[in-house]
């Protein structure tokens, strides 16, 4: 297959892609947040809660970005740092430094895991006529992922579609952690974050 066959058959792909999500581009409420100064946003629906951060037991031979799993209410949750999954460098972690809980669907399949962020914002109700598509960076960037460009005030709040953030390559990784059957070693996670159980009840709030 030529060079130029690839790029028509990719630009296809991201025209129909374009054409998908104006089908579906609408507003709602959303969950804004920080990172690394950039206002992001998710669909609230997607979110279950917003904890503080915890001891997180990395796990061997997985992405970078997946930091590792945290024990929540006896759950083994999987977490993972959107700025090294979008390659930003990485910032200095503060009191406002937490994690969002959120649920994503794959394969008709619900998905639960953590993103750590810098800071959360707050809802917003974005209107539809306030929800622009995003542009075009070229057929080598993929912005399948982003659902949107909402615009709020002076502000401009990239709304990703957190089904996508993630390849479905690195959604199975995601899955096996979240899907391990408690050895030992996942009984030491239980036991090493029990410490923190009660103030993570305390930080952490459903939306």
């Amino acid at each position: 297959m030529s060079n130029e066959s690839t790029v028509t058959e990719t630009q296809k792909k991201q025209k129909d892609e374009k054409v998908g999500r104006n089908a579906t581009l609408q507003g709602g409420k959303f969950l804004t947040f920080s990172l690394i100064g950039e206002e992001y946003g998710l669909e609230i629906l997607k979110v279950q809660e917003i904890i503080g951060i915890m001891a997180i037991t990395p796990v061997p031979r997985t992405p970078e970005f997946v930091k590792g799993v945290i024990n929540l209410r006896g759950k083994i949750i999987p977490i993972t740092d959107l700025r090294q999954k979008f390659q930003m460098n990485l910032p200095e972690q503060t009191s406002e430094t937490c994690v969002i809980v959120v649920q994503i669907a794959q394969n008709g399949n619900k998905l639960t895991m953590g993103i750590v962020v810098d800071k959360v914002s707050e809802v917003l109700d974005i209107a539809t006529e306030q929800v622009e598509t995003p542009p075009s960076f070229g057929v080598n960037v993929d912005i399948s992922f982003i659902l949107g460009m909402g615009k709020v005030g002076n502000k401009v709040i990239i709304i990703l579609d957190v089904d996508k953030v993630l390849s479905g390559k690195e959604i199975a990784i995601v899955d096996r952690i979240s899907k391990k059957s408690v050895s030992p070693h996942d009984d030491k996670i239980v036991r090493k974050n029990s410490r923190v159980s009660s103030a993570e009840k305390k930080g952490g709030k459903n939306v």
